[in-house]
């Protein structure tokens, strides 16, 4: 892994940048688009999801709505590193971010600037809005794929 990903100052701008300046900040008005309400019951986050997938793959993702620092910035990386790919691929980036979301061994490279929530696992309260968005792309991943 880059060593300027283990310094905790370039992981908090990574997220303070995401935050600030969200990706894909703004919902389609599309109804091809799959979509999932998130709310939390322990924090701000309540989100809107949404993803447009065609012949297997993600062409869009894109979110908006009131959400907390860590989930603004962890919804907004996922839509980026998301983008692109199959659904196969997809699923399997999103198992790597759970397990190092749980401190389990995890693809650092794989998972590019959502490393910077590695140590997000260490504080229970954080985790809810760390993995918000990344539940509901799961969850449309899997609605996707009973279509099929």
């Amino acid at each position: 892994m880059n060593d300027a990903l283990k310094d905790p100052m370039v992981l908090r701008s990574i997220i303070m940048d995401h935050y600030e300046y969200p990706r894909n900040h703004t919902l389609s008005d599309d109804a091809t688009y799959l979509q999932k309400h998130m709310a939390s019951e322990s924090c701000i986050d309540d989100i809107h999801v949404q993803t447009l997938i065609e012949d297997g793959k993600i062409k869009d993702i894109r979110f908006d709505g009131v959400a907390c620092t860590i989930s603004t910035a962890s919804t907004s990386i996922m839509s980026e590193l998301l983008q692109g790919k199959t659904i196969a691929q997809a699923n399997h980036i999103i198992e790597e971010y759970f397990a190092m979301v749980d401190q389990k061994e995890y693809d650092e490279e794989l998972l590019q600037e959502a490393i910077a929530f590695q140590n997000v696992g260490k504080q229970a309260n954080r985790i809810k809005c760390a993995t918000i968005g990344w539940k509901a792309m799961k969850e449309m991943l899997e609605e996707s794929e009973d279509k099929q």
